[in-house]
This record gives structure tokens, C-alpha cells and sequence, in this order.
């Protein structure tokens, strides 16, 4: 297999796994993975990456604001008041926004809650791509003095306990953000008043 199949296959790796809301390998792996295993020139493999990682988050999150029709009345109040507060500081939403894109914590789940609100995706894509470029850069470069234990490292991010345990907890909140998701169809009408007793008059 050519050099720029093997990058097709780790471009096409990476993009599948952030496809998924929770549960995938960290992406830093999965190219440090195809970096040592076959080789790959850093910069591409880096540059390629980064962007089927932001690809990938981008559907993902699409995907996640195609559910929020279907969503309740009240949790789509709470959406919105959760918007609202992110939103009235933006220095505050703008850090938290740098310290998002240059983190290695899951962003999965992060991305499905973005989607679920009606904040723009394409900035938050493109720090995720800023910052990705940069931690994969780290990463990638680093690879040679982590070679003896990739085998264990690949292991470890697919079944570590505390890895696992976050990513649940973390689940576990989108559950209860989307819990009333309700069927499309029309709603079922609602039952007339029950007429009540006139009250007798008392001036009889």
C-alpha cells in the first residue's frame, strides 16, 4: 500500500471516529498510531487529520440539531436560558472557547450539546481545528519516545476506567439536557373542560 493510501485510511479513521458522540478512541492515538505503524510524514498526517477531526465534530453536532424539533417545550426553555448565560459573557464564553479547542478532554459530548442549542457551529469548528492542529502537533511530534508503549496506550484510551467513567457522566448530563424528546407527529387534542355546577343564588 502507497504512502497516501495509508494517509487515506488514517484520514478516514479519524473522521469515523468523530463521527461517534462518546465511547471512540482519542484522535491523538488513532495518528500517533498510523505515525509510528507506517511511517506517515507528521505535517499531512497532522494537517489531514485536524481536519477530518473538525469534519467529523461538524456532522456530528449537525446531526444533534436535527433532534432539537423534537424536543419539549420546557427543554427547549432550558436550552435557551443555558445559551443565554454562555452568551452574556463573552470574554468569559471566549476562553472557555480557546480552553475547548486546545484540551484533550472528549468533545463529543460538547459538540451534540452545540448542536443541540442554536449557537453557530462554524466558529466553534474552526477553534476546534485551530486547536486540534496544534495538540496533534504535540502529539504526533512526541510519538518517538512513546514507540515502546503504543501497544498499551491504544489499550488504555479504548478501556481506561477513568476515561470510560468521564465519558458517561457526561452522557448521562446530555440524557437528562434532551430527556423530553417527544414524537413529531401531531399531539393528541385536548379533552373539552368539564363544565362546572352553577353556584346557587343566594339572594333567593
Amino acid at each position: 500500500m502507497s504512502a497516501l493510501a495509508q494517509l487515506a485510511v488514517a484520514v478516514g479513521v479519524v473522521f469515523a471516529v468523530n463521527l461517534l458522540p462518546a465511547f471512540g478512541p482519542p484522535t491523538w492515538a488513532v495518528l500517533v498510531f498510523f505515525s509510528l505503524q507506517f511511517d506517515l510524514p507528521a505535517v499531512p498526517l497532522v494537517l489531514f487529520g485536524a481536519l477530518a477531526a473538525a469534519s467529523g465534530r461538524f456532522l456530528l453536532a449537525s446531526g444533534a440539531r436535527r433532534l432539537r424539533p423534537r424536543l419539549s417545550a420546557a427543554r427547549l426553555a432550558h436550552l435557551s436560558r443555558a445559551q443565554a448565560e454562555i452568551s452574556a459573557n463573552r470574554a468569559r464564553a471566549a476562553a472557555g472557547l480557546g480552553l475547548f479547542a486546545l484540551s484533550p478532554v472528549p468533545s463529543g459530548q460538547l459538540f451534540v450539546g452545540a448542536g443541540l442549542m442554536t449557537v453557530p457551529l462554524l466558529p466553534l469548528t474552526a477553534a476546534f481545528f485551530a486547536g486540534r492542529l496544534v495538540s496533534y502537533s504535540i502529539y504526533v511530534g512526541a510519538a518517538t519516545v512513546a514507540e515502546q508503549n503504543l501497544g498499551s496506550l491504544a489499550l488504555d484510551a479504548l478501556t481506561s476506567p477513568l476515561g470510560m467513567a468521564l465519558q458517561i457522566a457526561m452522557l448521562i448530563g446530555l440524557a437528562l439536557l434532551a430527556g423530553g424528546i417527544r414524537p413529531s407527529g401531531p399531539s393528541s387534542p385536548a379533552l373539552p373542560p368539564t363544565p362546572r355546577p352553577a353556584a346557587p343564588d343566594s339572594h333567593r
